[in-house]
């Protein structure tokens, strides 16, 4: 299991999701090897079959927006190593680029992580660029499921948020208040029974 076979299909897969090693029609190059380095073709033809231990820093891509902003970290390893062992790794580089999301891949497996919001997850394709602006512009709020209030009606509002403006659900309220008025007015009446005969019985003393 080569190193070289997993660098061939991380490439191809950067490519099949619209990522872009060279200048071309669609954009300006948006992967980098390197953290400010731009690439040349002899850069990815030289790259061999050790691309994990080479001493100019190809173990990470960098994939970058349209300003030219870090946007992804995608670290790479071997074939024959889960991806997650370069996960700590992969954090660090990202946070010192002021980057959220990180891609760990070893050309079979791949793993997509949003440091904001919890553990990497498999992926089966690699995201588009389009895709990883839609994802950065979701900023979770952990106030805000702090402040979430829990009635008893919580799970039905998470599937139904107008239920209660619903035709069938004001029938179904309208009836339930009756049924519940009625069984007050029986509650009452028993009492109201219990009371006369206790009248009646302390009479009959």
């Amino acid at each position: 299991m080569s190193e070289a076979a997993a660098r061939h299909k991380i490439d191809q897969l950067l490519e099949n999701a619209g990522w872009r090693f060279f200048d071309d029609d669609n954009g300006p190059a948006n992967i980098r090897l390197e953290a400010h380095v731009a690439l040349k073709h002899d850069d990815l033809d030289s790259l061999g079959d050790n691309f994990e231990r080479s001493g100019r820093g190809f173990v990470d891509f960098l994939l970058i927006d349209d300003r030219g902003f870090p946007l992804v970290v995608l670290e790479a390893k071997s074939e024959d190593k889960n991806p997650l062992v370069g996960k700590e790794q992969a954090r660090r580089y990202a946070r010192s680029l002021n980057c959220r999301f990180v891609i760990l891949s070893n050309g079979n497996l791949h793993y997509f992580w949003d440091l904001e919001r919890g553990n990497p997850h498999i992926i089966t394709a690699f995201p588009s660029p389009d895709s990883v602006k839609g994802y950065k512009q979701v900023a979770p709020n952990p106030q805000r499921l702090i402040d979430e209030r829990v009635c008893d009606d919580y799970i039905v509002l998470t599937q139904r948020p107008n239920y209660a403006a619903e035709a069938g659900w004001r029938n179904e309220a309208e009836q339930s208040l009756v049924a519940a008025n009625r069984e007050l007015v029986k509650r009452m009446e028993r009492r109201i029974r219990v009371a006369i005969g206790r009248v009646w019985g302390e009479a009959d003393r």
